[in-house]
């Protein structure tokens, strides 16, 4: 499902994903029972009216999103994850077969952002972290185990499921499961916000 601000956005994304044998484009409420469904949200700038609609669609159709902008205050990137994005594409920079893969990834349950803004969260999470007093320490839900805190650090770096689960010698639906786990334990909605959430509580 393609949601756009405006009709040559939304032609142009509905253009690359039927390029893709494996993808059907489906429109809200038409009944059909798709399975996890993917929507694709197109926007200028992830200010509040992108991020309400991508709010809305997480809310009331339970689907994943992949938003496409073409610029992101600094701001609004915790708002766009906390919401429940699970990845983020530069509209600039987006290819057909990228955003194919960006589908397919969310589909799964994964996530990702471009290396700038996941230079930028790390940022923004580590001045907030330094605003909290040093005897207080991690606060929040509670610690976290010591291979979360491996499978976050290397989410943090950008590896995928497939990397991980090779770089520490588990498999993939283990790797999923200890993500899968660790989200619905913190009350975390994808990735991106796991890894906020451990920046800024210290564990990474």
């Amino acid at each position: 499902m393609v949601d756009a601000d405006d009709p040559l956005a939304a032609a142009g994304a509905v253009a690359q994903l039927r390029e893709q044998p494996d993808l059907e484009i489906v429109h809200a409420g038409d009944g059909r029972d798709t399975g996890p469904l993917v929507a694709v949200v197109v926007g200028e700038q992830a200010d509040e009216t992108v991020v309400g609609r991508c709010r809305k669609l997480l809310r009331g159709s339970g689907c994943r999103v992949v938003l496409l902008v073409s610029r992101m205050r600094e701001a609004d990137l915790l708002r766009v994850i906390e919401c429940g994005v699970s990845t983020v594409l530069w509209r600039r920079d987006v290819t057909a077969s990228q955003l194919h893969a960006a589908v397919l990834g969310a589909h799964r349950g994964d996530g990702s952002i471009p290396p700038d803004l996941l230079g930028r969260l790390l940022t923004q999470v580590g001045r907030m972290q330094r605003t909290v007093p040093d005897n207080q320490g991690p606060i929040g839900y509670g610690g976290l185990a010591g291979r979360e805190v491996e499978v976050l650090r290397l989410v943090a770096e950008g590896l995928d499921t497939g990397e991980i689960a090779g770089k520490l010698a588990y498999s993939e639906r283990t790797i999923k499961n200890i993500l899968q786990g660790l989200m619905t334990r913190m009350q975390l909605r994808n990735r991106a916000h796991a890894v906020a959430y451990a920046l800024r509580e210290g564990f990474i």
